[in-house]
């Protein structure tokens, strides 16, 4: 007889929205896949909590079990890559949308989505950075490649600076040497933003409220930018010449009130971030930057970790912006 495992199940409701509850599964609900993997952790993103809220379409079918997220230990492997026992990773390749996710005790995909743990992390640790922190070194990364560099007279800002994405990205950026600037609307985790390495803190308001000029003060000689539409217009019209942002949340939505007068005057450069469909050599050298420069203690004071059984309520906390760092959960508590 299949052994069963615990799952969070989504169904959707009639007259829309959906219902989550707690199921009992085997490895024979589960997709198909060359990899089965024991989940360990998982975590709460902002997507995460709009698809426990049913918002956005980012799920078509159900029955589905979100998490777009999960670290754990191979239990099956029919991949030449992975054994039994190893240690992995799995963050994008729309896990937990179009495909089921991490808010289970099992789960299956093709190995070639999955990657190896690296050294001197583990599951839990690799959840308390998820996607949100996997995008935030892409983003540093990305900037880097581009040709920014540390400058004290040109800082790098960091939009939606406590949240999950916010919260690595101060981190990491200002162990690479640059002056981060962390913008937030929450005077409580000033002190928090500070010692993540934040060399100055501005109120979210500056970013979004008032008028948008075409070309406004110079301010930021780039920038990692989670919160999209007015913000992102604004921030584009304070970049420094030949500055660049790197964009990376539609928090605030999908529309740019900006000019393209930033770009031919001051030749700012608009830089996108996609995890999803990140290449495998490129996930790979953003976990190594984590590991090289995030300390474990420092991973664990941006973290919570949560069981499973409080999802999907802190699913609206997170829209509301009331969660700090990152949320991990604990699928077997």
């Amino acid at each position: 007889m299949a052994k069963g495992f615990r799952a969070l199940v989504l169904h959707e409701a009639e007259g829309g929205g959906v219902t989550a509850g707690f199921e009992t599964l085997t490895d024979a609900d589960l997709p198909e896949g060359d990899v089965t993997v024991d989940v360990a952790y998982s975590d709460l993103n902002y997507k995460d909590g709009m698809i426990l809220n049913g918002l956005g379409r980012l799920v078509r079918k159900y029955p589905h079990v979100p998490g777009v997220d999960f670290a754990g230990t191979v239990a099956e492997s029919a991949h030449p890559a992975f054994k039994p026992g190893d240690a992995v990773i799995l963050t994008g390749w729309r896990v937990g949308e179009s495909r089921w996710g991490g808010y289970a005790a099992r789960a299956r995909v093709p190995g070639d989505w999955l990657v190896p743990m690296p050294a001197g992390l583990d599951a839990r640790r690799a959840m308390a950075i998820g996607t949100a922190g996997f995008t935030a070194a892409l983003a540093l990364m990305k900037l880097e490649r581009f040709g920014i560099a540390p400058d004290p007279e040109a800082p790098l800002l960091v939009t939606g600076a406590a949240g999950g994405v916010g919260s690595v990205a101060v981190a990491l950026a200002s162990r690479r040497g640059f002056s981060v600037t962390a913008a937030t609307g929450r005077e409580e985790t000033h002190a928090y933003l500070r010692e993540l390495g934040a060399a100055a803190l501005i109120d979210r308001h500056e970013l979004s409220d008032g008028t948008i000029k075409p070309l406004d003060k110079e301010r930021w000689g780039a920038a990692i930018d989670n919160v999209g539409s007015t913000t992102l217009a604004k921030v584009l019209s304070q970049m420094r010449y030949r500055g660049a942002v790197a964009a990376c949340g539609l928090a605030a939505g999908n529309d740019l009130p900006a000019t393209v007068v930033p770009f031919l005057l001051r030749g700012v450069s608009l830089l996108g971030i996609d995890s999803v469909l990140c290449p495998m050599d490129e996930r790979k050298a953003a976990w190594q930057m984590i590991v090289d420069h995030l300390p474990g203690d420092l991973i664990d004071r941006i973290s919570t970790l949560v069981p499973l059984g409080e999802l999907p309520a802190l699913g609206k906390e997170i829209l509301q912006g009331r969660t700090r760092g990152r949320v991990v959960v604990d699928v077997n508590a």
